[in-house]
């Protein structure tokens, strides 16, 4: 079933991993993410510029609805139509980019989706679990399902899997 991928774009040239899982099963028991890559693409991350470049490595279909721009970071493409991001600079000088995944958790997320299974999947997973407070400030501040509320916040939570619509 170890598949090897081989991975050439923009940020890695001849980089190699390995599949060991299958796709969408056997994830870390206490990783649950509510959404799948293609649905996130869909659904609007990353202002649309995030994987322009790197769509050889997965499945076509999760690109065939996706929200993409190639030339620049574009917001209105983003869900919630708002900015959640910080730069790929800051995630790099708070030492959160492993230089297996330099697109930061959202590749990693990609290749876990696949079935890559790597080393460093729990400090993943646990920032992933961080981000629960957000989830917390939304149903503190927020009438239930009024999707226009912290806006900010739930495109942060899309960008790591959570679906605040449901909040």
């Amino acid at each position: 079933m170890k598949r090897k991928i081989i991975v050439n774009d923009k940020m890695q040239n001849g980089f190699t991993y390995d599949l060991t899982e299958p796709a969408g099963k056997n994830f870390h028991p206490e990783f649950k993410p509510e959404l799948t890559p293609k649905d996130m693409l869909e659904m609007g991350v990353f202002g649309g510029k995030y994987m322009t470049d790197c769509q050889d490595e997965f499945p076509r279909n999760w690109f065939e609805k996706a929200k993409l721009c190639s030339t620049k970071h574009d917001p209105n493409l983003n869900f919630f139509g708002i900015n959640a991001s910080k730069p790929l600079s800051y995630w790099k000088s708070k030492g959160w980019i492993y230089e297996e995944d330099p697109r930061g958790w959202f590749q990693w997320y990609c290749r876990y989706y696949m079935g890559r299974r790597a080393p460093f999947d729990e400090w993943q997973i646990k920032r992933w679990k961080q981000m629960v407070r957000h989830i917390a400030q939304i149903k503190k501040n927020c009438p239930k399902g009024f999707l226009e509320c912290r806006k900010k916040q739930r495109q942060a939570l899309l960008h790591w899997s959570y679906d605040s619509r449901r909040i």
